[in-house]
């Protein structure tokens, strides 16, 4: 152009700089009345930008002082002079030096970012508005940012709202808490002192029983002793009797032995002798039986009027020892809104997971800043020890829980033997027992992938599915309408696989329990990139499966 020197910049002699002195010039997105001199003050003052040097510096590189959005290049003080004495020039935005300026510049046109299309939802330049952009409402960058900036502000006060709501229901949970422990042990000292009284009851039954034992046991040795003295003395008796016969046999006088005789025939008495009958085992062991079957009866008594009674109690709504919540949620989570049909309907409610590496048993590696899990078997893996990893079952909860809304995300599953699900926090993590895994407590949901099709888990009870297969699964949770379903996803179709319907009581936490050496389930990030949705085929599901056993192999020598 002519008039303007070979790097761009119009010819200083053609212009006034006097008369430009008190020109306008854009900085920062304000226009200030601003001096050269007082420009490059501030251009001198800027110290701290050393490690951004001016592009246009070719010999010896100098740092820069200001960054032209209009140039998009890095300016030292004197380079940035004609900026400020050039009117054709002072119409450029100039910032502090930055490192990102690149960053604001069109990668297909090279343009500046100065617009934001509100349609796409992203920065474009002048040529992308005439191009593809073309009809689409575009705003400037600046005011893009001041209204998503008072956006951003009422985002900020509802969270405001909502921390001081939660901190406040914390609180609440916190009294909560300490009332229930107080109301337990009321509870608990009642329970002490009536099983205090039953004590006691027992004691004096007892003593009752060895009182009556006792009393039988002297009337009967009494009777026994009796009967016993009697036949004593009539043995003592029937000796002198005998003794008499004897003597009256040895006279030799007849005389005198008939006399005898006679005496003798009129003071005895008729000799009667009892017959004894011993009936004591008969008579203890019917004893025994009347103490063994109240004891029996009284027990039987006990546990049914004790653990029956609580468990009835506890089934009743409005009687059980639980926390009663209350949620003030989004239109979006409310029992009133629609349940979602089309895939776009549950991506409104996705809910960004991780695996948590805290729970991950020493089988299993987590990849992909912890997007990816695979069973390594039989590599372990040196994770520290903690009380929420599991060292049984190949089992991995995630980082975060479910209570109270809907809540959506995807995942990717590899080979045959995989469960995935949501499971309470409560799940043992040390024991080898099925109630510790997710498909055999009466607090976990689950579905598994058999290799050939899926099945229904819940309470250790399998339920087969007719369904096709599907690598990529969906699983959406409403936890007020207490629904949890599986959905199979090919393209942008959604086949629902199973659902559970459940009151939950807890938070959920989704769960995956990965059964098999080279099994590896991955999170979808959802919307962070167009995803590539599966078509469904089982040769495919196969294949992928095959493809993860190698890669699985080669990952665990590493």
């Amino acid at each position: 152009m002519e008039g303007e020197e070979p790097n761009g910049f119009e010819n200083q002699e053609s212009a006034n700089p006097a008369s430009e002195l008190q020109g306008s010039l854009t900085v920062n997105g304000s226009e200030k009345e601003t001096s050269p001199s007082s420009f490059l003050e501030q251009g001198n003052g800027v110290c701290g930008h050393e490690d951004i040097l001016c592009d246009f510096c070719l010999a010896e590189k100098v740092p820069a002082v200001k960054s032209c959005l209009t140039c998009m290049v890095n300016y030292c003080e004197d380079h940035l002079r004609p900026h400020l004495e050039n009117s054709k020039l002072q119409s450029h935005k100039l910032v502090d030096p930055s490192k990102e300026i690149d960053l604001q510049t069109c990668e297909a046109h090279k343009g500046r970012l100065g617009w934001f299309c509100q349609m796409d939802l992203v920065c474009v330049c002048e040529e992308c508005l005439a191009g593809e952009h073309s009809g689409h409402s575009a705003v400037t960058c600046e005011a893009a940012r001041k209204e998503k900036e008072r956006e951003l502000l009422r985002t900020q006060m509802e969270y405001d709202g909502k921390i001081k709501s939660a901190e406040n229901a914390i609180v609440k949970l916190q009294n909560n808490t300490q009332s229930i422990v107080s109301s337990i042990s009321e509870v608990r000292n009642l329970v002490e002192e009536q099983f205090g009284e039953l004590q006691e009851a027992v004691k004096k039954a007892h003593l009752d029983v060895l009182s009556f034992l006792e009393e039988k046991e002297r009337a009967a040795v009494n009777h026994a002793n009796g009967i016993k003295i009697h036949l004593e003395h009539k043995c003592a008796m029937m000796e002198e009797n005998k003794c008499r016969v004897e003597k009256m046999v040895s006279h030799t006088n007849d005389t005198l032995f008939l006399q005898e005789y006679c005496e003798f025939k009129k003071n005895a008495g008729v000799d009667t002798l009892p017959s004894v009958y011993i009936g004591l085992k008969d008579k203890l062991s019917g004893i025994r039986k009347v103490v063994v079957e109240s004891t029996d009866h009284l027990l039987q008594l006990l546990q049914i009027s004790y653990k029956e009674k609580l468990q009835e109690f506890a089934k009743e709504e409005d009687c059980g020892i639980k926390t009663l919540v209350t949620a003030i949620v989004s239109p979006k989570h409310r029992i009133s809104a629609p349940e979602p049909k089309t895939r776009s309907d549950f991506l409104k409610y996705t809910f960004p997971l991780t695996f948590d590496p805290v729970t991950a048993h020493r089988y299993l590696r987590l990849l992909e800043d912890n997007h990816k899990v695979t069973n390594t078997t039989p590599w372990e893996h040196p994770y520290p020890d903690d009380p929420e990893r599991f060292e049984h079952w190949r089992q991995v909860l995630s980082d975060k829980s479910m209570y109270i809304g809907r809540y959506y995300f995807e995942v990717e599953i590899s080979g045959p033997g995989i469960y995935l699900g949501v499971t309470y926090k409560s799940i043992d993590r040390k024991g080898s027992e099925t109630n510790s895994c997710i498909s055999g407590n009466d607090f976990s949901w689950s579905i598994k992938w058999n290799g050939k099709g899926f099945s229904a888990w819940h309470s250790d009870v399998e339920m087969p599915l007719e369904t096709d297969t599907f690598s990529r699964i969906g699983v959406y949770l409403n936890y007020p309408r207490g629904t949890l379903s599986f959905h199979g996803i090919t393209s942008d179709t959604m086949t629902l696989i199973h659902e559970f319907e459940c009151e939950f009581a807890e938070p959920l936490y989704p769960a995956f329990w990965l059964s098999k050496k080279e099994n590896s389930v991955k999170i979808i990030r959802l919307g962070e990139e167009a995803e590539k949705i599966p078509v469904s085929s089982s040769k495919e599901v196969l294949s992928s499966n095959a493809n993860s056993a190698s890669e699985l192999n080669a990952a665990a020598r590493t």
